[in-house]
């Protein structure tokens, strides 16, 4: 009798077990479906960025074939969400030339920005004797020669998503902005003022 009264105690606390698991799962899948009811309803859009400005201090060129290079860009970064805000987590920005990076990676502040909200940059990139590619030299004498260069400046990073308490987790954020600059021969020579270039340049986004 007594083993009969254990064994009915012990599948009363296993059905009481499973129910428990069930109703944790249940909760689990509803939180999870909120969210993401949420999220395709409120249907966040990636930042847009502008290049507005580039201010060249020093392009030169020395033999056989390194690029020294100073300048000072100005990016702009707009939300266009009116319910989101995002994080921007170790944004690195740098110039180059035909995929080749050619300064040195600068870290951009970590950013907050809230709805509708624009954020502006204006780091100094440096690249000193940076070794250019031999295969990718006659290209840029030929681009010197003609005074015109075509340098992109990128930006790879992390951007997080907040609606409401909640953030997202991290998407990787890559940023292209083409900038065709005329440089002068004097500036290519290593002397004369510093030039700068009104752009507005909307940049490629891909989160």
């Amino acid at each position: 009798m007594k083993e009969r009264e254990c064994d009915h105690h012990d599948e009363y606390d296993e059905r009481k077990r499973r129910r428990v698991i069930w109703a944790l799962l249940g909760l689990i899948v509803v939180a999870a479906f909120v969210v993401f009811l949420v999220w395709a309803i409120l249907h966040p859009h990636g930042p847009r960025f502008v290049l507005q400005d580039v201010t060249i201090n020093d392009f030169n060129v020395s033999q056989p074939n390194y690029l020294t290079s100073n300048l000072q860009v100005t990016l702009s970064s707009r939300n266009p969400n009116d319910k989101i805000g995002i994080f921007y987590d170790r944004l690195d920005i740098y110039a180059s030339y035909r995929n080749q990076e050619v300064t040195i990676a600068r870290l951009l502040p970590t950013t907050y920005q809230g709805h509708l909200e624009v954020t502006v940059w204006s780091p100094v990139l440096i690249g000193t004797a940076v070794s250019v590619a031999p295969y990718l030299s006659p290209a840029l004498d030929e681009d010197l020669m003609a005074g015109l260069v075509l340098l992109n400046i990128k930006i790879d990073g992390w951007v997080r998503w907040k609606v409401g308490s909640w953030v997202s987790c991290s998407y990787r954020l890559h940023v292209n902005c083409p900038a065709y600059i005329n440089v002068p021969r004097q500036l290519v020579g290593g002397v004369g003022p510093a030039m700068k270039y009104q752009l507005v340049q909307r940049c490629a986004v891909d989160v």
